[in-house]
């Protein structure tokens, strides 16, 4: 039996009147790749963001390696790794100055720093653009470095929201096979999309989540198997024929 990585427990979440999570359940497995998909708004972020322990549920409970991420935010976040959607990098420092910069807030040593600098700069297929200052990296590179620089403190939870955004099929590619790489290593992984081919390629179990609440979660078989129509689908489509059929056709902004 696997055991877990994460556990979400009844996990609720109010920004005022507004109701972010409405008490959802889901386990990801240690090792596994664990798909989280929603409309804008659906409380993906949020999720990310309790279990980075940087916003307090206001019901419920999530833990990380059996760790409450209330009572024990410092535990936790020496086991994570988080990639935000938004591009979190200085644009005046190189690739490699970025990942010094970092590494100094981790608290790694000089040499250990060095050998992760070097390492990581080779898996994001930066090492021939190391001195360039990031503003002059097409998007595709940026969220390349946004990506490694996320694995410095070696995590053992990497917590990936939106990592492909906007970047270029070859890019994508690269960031695909980086997760595929750290999965063999045994690093278990949180992925948000809103590209539901990335999910049906990488994913291991899969929850849909709508206005705050998980509607449907399993294997991509088991969520093909809610389609509507008695016919067989073929990948990539059908995820996204049952996304839409849960979640309905209205607009989010």
């Amino acid at each position: 039996m696997s055991e877990s990585m994460v556990e979400a427990r009844g996990l609720v979440k109010h920004y005022g009147k507004v109701e972010a999570l409405k008490g959802i359940d889901f386990a990801i497995d240690k090792g596994e790749i664990f798909g989280l998909i929603g409309p804008n708004g659906a409380g993906k972020t949020t999720t990310v963001n309790i279990l980075s322990a940087y916003v307090k549920p206001t019901g419920g409970k999530a833990l990380v390696n059996g760790k409450d991420v209330t009572s024990s935010p410092y535990e936790i976040k020496v086991l994570l790794g988080v990639v935000p959607q938004e591009i979190a990098i200085y644009p005046t420092l190189s690739a490699e100055e970025n990942l010094r910069f970092f590494g100094k807030i981790y608290g790694l040593s000089k040499e250990s720093l060095s050998d992760r600098v070097d390492n990581l700069l080779e898996l994001a297929g930066l090492q021939e653009r190391r001195k360039e200052p990031a503003q002059r990296f097409s998007g595709g590179m940026k969220r390349r470095l946004n990506l490694v620089i996320g694995l410095l403190n070696q995590p053992r939870l990497l917590l990936l929201d939106e990592p492909t955004l906007g970047v270029d099929p070859q890019s994508r590619e690269h960031i695909f096979d980086t997760i595929f790489k750290l999965k063999d290593k045994g690093t278990t992984i949180l992925y948000t999309t809103h590209y539901l081919e990335e999910v049906e390629k990488l994913c291991d179990h899969i929850a849909i989540i709508d206005e705050g609440r998980i509607i449907s979660q399993g294997t991509l078989e088991e969520l093909l198997s809610l389609r509507e129509e008695a016919i067989k689908v073929e990948k990539p489509r059908g995820l996204e024929q049952v996304f839409i059929q849960l979640t309905g056709k209205r607009l989010r902004d």
